[in-house]
């Protein structure tokens, strides 16, 4: 077993947290231990995006309110000049969708301050709000032409019958009638409306209403449940907008991936398909600066929501399309040219991190420009100046400025200091396990606090969901392993098959394989870790959401008696029941071959938790949300039930108006205080 230990913090993190602020003696004060209030406390920052000069930032700042259970969202902007930011936004409402406008002179923005989300503009010193915009029932999301003659923005157009349009004199009917699939996606019902794009022209600082250049069209742009504008662009002479649409409908768009690139003429109104003839997703196009040639995100496998990502370069002379990222074997997003048009940078993951790399267009050689322990969440460039959004595990998302040179990183936001100068932060450890087919896995270790390795601990083993969703230097708002360590559990986070960032064969093995060589690499990952003197063999549970609840429910009755608590938060429990109920059908024919009542593959169905319950003898909480509609709430119930039943102890945490995650704040609370209660009991 070769072990690496790293701490995740770089020399400007060293000093927030080794450096507090001093009492009125001269002695520093004492830190105290994360706790699930502070998680609340802290600034969330997004969507930062460089000035058209490149000389300012403007981004977004979310801070909550526990006791009134909602948070409020102002926009700030960074002066590269002054090396300060300014608030210049302090609205109510939530605002959204911030940015700069071609000429940099305004910013342009999405609030709901006239009581529908409507465009509204302001001075980049916070002077002279405005609201641009009045169109019926407001909107979801618009874009600037770059040369200002149009904005394009997209809103829900209503193409569909519900039982109020069959039946005017029912009036107060409440029921829904279906005569197809996807009536029901991740976290609500349907409300008989597409999402379609709108083209205005944008005169003398006012947009009237677009012309809906998909009219009576029954599909979305961008895609559901969670596309947004990064799906849609203007061309920079303006004369073409390119947007993402999967256009199937009802039982073609759950069995299906096959999304599209389609290009928009705006002086003729056509539309064509660039990217027909694959199967997969095509998504998020972006033009280089010369309009020769647009690039997109694309996979290539049918119904395989997480296949590799590649960067798919289309080009206008010849009119065909390739796969730059061919020899690289890794996924590729966020993608931004370069101003000579010779390069597209990007971010991917590697090694359970996510790096900055850029590729050339004509050689296809791929360059890593950042390196160390943390996540790229997005980035900006103009010019040479390139900004990132950067986190880890022991730090929330700040600013930072890139020198491609040397992938050096100078942090330039401090939102979120004074709350971790008085943090005690854990140490996490980078350490390479063995697995049971002699190939090398890596685990994060997260450790308590003021961690001595003369005591024992109990230990938690972190189960993953997605299932291919990297377990990287992600600071997460629930599932924050700082958290965990705090309240003294050593955390085990192992990267197992079925990740991305260590080559596309590691990340697609999972797939038939639910309780396959993954389940071997959790089981190794948390022995390797147990056989430590200072872990509690006795003291060892499980936990995970998603795949990663069900991964839970499958040890459950696998584990042969290693852990003695279980966590399952939205875990699939019973295959043939959660195939009959879930939504987007190509991810479950995917992974498990087909339907329950066709030939599969051998085991896929044979995988599922419900069919271990005999042996099942380990204490069990279960959560779940009510309008989680990916993995309906009767798995759960399902899974609670048979402990019940079995006179496991056991317990049901419902939260009736969540989905497959908690975002309320108060309930967040309340689902930690659960989480550490339950663990708490059975492992101290």
């Amino acid at each position: 077993m070769k072990i690496n230990t790293l701490f995740l913090f770089t020399y400007f993190f060293f000093i927030s947290f080794t450096h507090g602020q001093n009492n009125t003696n001269g002695l520093p004060f004492p830190k105290k231990r994360l706790t699930a209030e502070t998680l609340w406390e802290f600034s969330r920052i997004s969507e930062a995006r460089l000035s058209p000069d490149g000389t300012k930032i403007l981004y977004g700042v979310t801070n909550y309110n526990l006791s009134q259970n909602r948070g409020k969202r102002n926009l700030f902007v960074y002066s590269f000049a002054d090396g300060k930011s300014t608030q210049i936004t302090d609205d109510e409402e939530m605002i959204f969708n911030a940015v700069w406008r071609p000429d940099g002179l305004k910013i342009g923005y999405i609030s709901s301050k006239s009581n529908s989300s409507q465009i509204w503009e302001i001075n980049p010193d916070g002077t002279d709000k405005k609201q641009i915009s009045n169109i019926p029932d407001g909107i979801n999301g618009f874009l600037y032409s770059p040369l200002l003659n149009n904005i394009a923005y997209v809103k829900d157009v209503k193409l569909d019958k519900d039982v109020h349009d069959l039946y005017p004199d029912l009036p107060l009917a409440e029921a829904g009638i279906y005569d197809d699939l996807m009536y029901r996606h991740w976290n609500a019902w349907t409300n008989y409306s597409y999402s379609h794009i709108f083209i205005a022209p944008y005169r003398n600082g006012k947009i009237d209403e677009g012309i809906d250049i998909m009219k009576n069209e029954r599909f979305h742009a961008p895609l559901p449940p969670y596309g947004d504008m990064a799906e849609i662009t203007f061309s920079p002479d303006g004369k073409i907008l390119a947007y993402t649409c999967k256009k199937l409908t009802g039982k073609d768009f759950a069995l299906s991936t096959n999304s599209d690139i389609y290009l928009y003429y705006i002086e003729t109104g056509k539309t064509e398909n660039i990217s027909k003839g694959n199967e997969g997703y095509d998504k998020c196009p972006v033009f280089s600066g010369d309009v020769q040639k647009i690039a997109w995100q694309s996979m290539k496998t049918p119904g395989f929501e997480s296949d590799k990502e590649r960067i798919m370069v289309y080009d206008f002379i010849s009119k065909t399309a390739s796969d730059i990222t061919d020899s690289f074997d890794q996924s590729s997003e966020h993608f931004i040219w370069s101003p000579d048009n010779k390069n597209i940078y990007f971010k991917s993951c590697i090694k359970g991190t996510f790096q900055l790399f850029k590729i050339n267009l004509n050689t296809k050689a791929v360059s890593q420009i950042t390196k160390g322990v943390h996540d790229i969440v997005s980035f900006d460039l103009k010019g040479k100046q390139i900004i990132a959004e950067i986190m880890s595990m022991s730090s929330p998302t700040e600013l930072y400025a890139i020198d491609e040179t040397n992938g050096a990183m100078k942090q330039l936001t401090t939102h979120n200091k004074k709350i971790l100068d008085t943090i005690e932060i854990g140490k996490v450890e980078e350490r390479w396990v063995k697995t049971t087919d002699n190939k090398q896995m890596l685990v994060w270790v997260i450790y308590p606090p003021q961690f001595d390795p003369k005591k024992k601990y109990p230990a938690l083993l972190y189960c993953q969901g997605g299932p291919q969703s990297a377990v990287s230097q992600f600071f997460s708002y629930r599932w924050n392993f700082q958290m965990m360590a705090a309240h003294d559990y050593i955390v085990v986070a192992p990267n197992r098959r079925g990740l991305p960032g260590f080559g596309q064969e590691w990340n697609d093995q999972i797939s038939g394989d639910y309780g396959g060589q993954n389940m071997k690499d959790y089981l190794s990952a948390i022995d390797a870790v147990a056989a430590e003197p200072y872990v509690d063999k006795n003291r060892l549970g499980a936990v995970g959401a998603s795949y990663g609840g069900y991964s839970v429910y499958w040890l459950a009755g696998n584990h042969n008696k290693r852990f003695k608590a279980f966590i399952a938060h939205c875990g699939m429990f019973n295959f043939e029941s959660w195939y009959g109920t879930t939504e987007e059908m190509f991810f479950a024919n995917h992974d498990l071959g087909g339907p329950f009542w066709d030939k599969v593959p051998p085991k896929s169905y044979d995988f599922s938790p419900h069919n271990f319950i005999g042996n099942w003898d380990t204490p069990l909480l279960v959560i779940h949300g009510g309008k989680d509609f990916r993995i309906p709430y009767t798995e759960g119930m399902q899974a609670f039930n048979a402990a019940q039943l079995k006179n496991i102890p056991s317990r049901f945490l419902f939260f009736p108006n969540e989905t497959h995650f908690v975002m309320k704040p108060q309930n967040s609370v309340l689902w930690q205080r659960e989480f550490f209660r339950w663990l708490d009991k059975w492992l101290k």
